[in-house]
């Protein structure tokens, strides 16, 4: 019964009224929306299912059950598993491209690896024991 997903790597913050911004503006979409930093796998890396696939950068996804429902949980493909450019792949071979509404994120009200406001800086990837 939920609608809108996300997920995030663990060295990664978002702001909170960021997302409720896009909860609002996405909720009901009439079609599959991925919301992510997307780039595209390179031929040599992926030579067949992942070839040329646009993926998100994985700090930050944000999907809609219409993307889920669409997905090719089946997908079969060789090379390495880069996890964020095989769900990429599942997304390009069982919603297909065009039909997937692909959003860029807002980055500056995610912050990966490191955060820095005010007069706080922390290493998100890397936090020395005292």
């Amino acid at each position: 019964d939920k609608e809108l997903f996300i997920k995030l790597d663990d060295d990664a913050l978002v702001d909170i009224d960021y997302v409720i911004g896009l909860i609002k503006k996405y909720q009901g979409y009439h079609k599959p929306v991925y919301i992510s930093d997307h780039l595209r796998t390179k031929t040599r890396d992926y030579p067949d299912a992942l070839n040329g696939v646009r993926y998100g950068n994985g700090k930050f996804y944000m999907f809609n059950r219409k993307l889920v429902q669409c997905l090719d949980i089946d997908i079969k493909y060789r090379g390495s598993r880069f996890e964020d450019a095989v769900f990429g792949g599942m997304v390009s071979n069982g919603c297909g491209e065009n039909n997937v509404e692909y959003v860029k994120e807002d980055d500056r009200w995610i912050w990966h690896k490191e955060y820095a406001n005010e007069n706080k800086q922390i290493d998100l990837s890397f936090i020395k024991n005292h």
